[in-house]
């Protein structure tokens, strides 16, 4: 349904209309007949995981896509390290975060944010306070001094790739569209291990992992649903090829 395997010679792209009355007739009989239908788009996944229609990525995956509040109580539900977080809702609980974090930490949009987008480092109250007339909830997280981060790609329970993703000077963030560069050297198995059991433990079956290395161990950063691909690029390693082969083999 959704656009993300368009270039793939073994799957008919429908993409996704405003009402099912635009699909012609043989399309709406293709939804409805198809074993699987892949990346069936945030709006679809629920629809098809009640008529009981396997999907790729399956439901569970699309439940916590862009929601940074959601993965944080299943990842401290699951006991997955991850970073100190609270959210705060209303005037109230905001006016108390300064009780719970010293400076500097960092600040993020929780909710439909991407590619290095709404995070802030929060250094004093001058920056809080601009952070928070930005609207909806406060997501508050202890800062880790980092230079980097791995990002694991773990589709159906298997490590498809990792590289790390290594922040410009004077950048805290690790996006590649923020300026970081990539590189393929030291690639940890602790890191790749700690990310294959994150996605096996949440239901994640498409997940792009962010794990960095801090004072000791490694820690989930958050899990990315739509990542990119120029990681791929960087490697030789042709994506839709890849998707291909795992059709194929059954894989997915």
């Amino acid at each position: 349904m959704g656009s993300r395997l368009l270039h793939c010679k073994n799957v008919i792209t429908l993409g996704v209309r405003t009402n099912l009355s635009d699909y012609e007739d043989w399309q709406m009989e293709l939804i409805r007949e198809s074993e699987v239908i892949l990346f069936p788009t945030t709006f679809f996944a629920d629809i098809f995981d009640t008529m009981g229609k396997r999907t790729f990525p399956n439901y569970h995956t699309y439940k916590f896509t862009q929601d940074k509040i959601k993965q944080t109580v299943l990842f401290n539900l699951l006991q997955i390290p991850h970073p100190r977080t609270r959210v705060s809702y209303g005037n109230t609980q905001k006016s108390k975060i300064l009780e719970h974090f010293q400076f500097p930490f960092v600040a993020k949009v929780p909710r439909g944010s991407a590619l290095g987008r709404g995070i802030y480092l929060i250094c004093d109250e001058t920056d809080l306070a601009e952070y928070l007339q930005l609207r909806g909830p406060a997501y508050i997280q202890e800062y880790l001094k980092i230079d980097r981060d791995l990002r694991v790609i773990v589709i159906r329970g298997r490590p498809i790739h990792a590289y790390w993703r290594v922040a410009r000077p004077g950048e805290f963030r690790t996006n590649v569209s923020q300026g970081a560069t990539i590189s393929f050297d030291n690639i940890p198995e602790e890191g790749i291990a700690l990310a294959v059991n994150t996605a096996r433990l949440c239901q994640f079956d498409d997940v792009g992992l962010d794990i960095c290395f801090h004072n000791g161990q490694y820690w989930v950063l958050e899990a990315n649903m739509k990542y990119g691909k120029e990681g791929f690029r960087q490697a030789g390693i042709d994506f839709y090829e890849l998707m291909d082969k795992m059709i194929e083999d059954g894989e997915i």
